[in-house]
């Protein structure tokens, strides 16, 4: 990930769908580009390990403190 944006959200009351929608809309106002992924603590993860919240892959990090999202754009691979 090149760009990246770090997000708090500690709303009891969103799940994790909405506050990575959140964050989602926030980066593409600021970036002008929509992300593709997100990184969060292994503890908000949904019950599978890796996952897919619509267009923004999910991803597990141990560095990624609770209630946090590190949200931005990992451009493809050219092979």
């Amino acid at each position: 990930m090149k760009i990246g944006m770090l997000w708090f959200d500690n709303d009891p009351k969103a799940d994790l769908q909405m506050k990575i929608e959140r964050a989602a809309g926030y980066y593409s106002k600021k970036y002008g580009q929509a992300p593709n992924v997100c990184f969060v603590h292994p503890s908000m993860m949904p019950v599978r390990k890796n996952g897919e919240t619509e267009m923004i892959e999910l991803r597990s990090n141990r560095s990624i403190l609770p209630n946090h999202f590190w949200i931005g754009l990992v451009e493809a691979s050219h092979a």
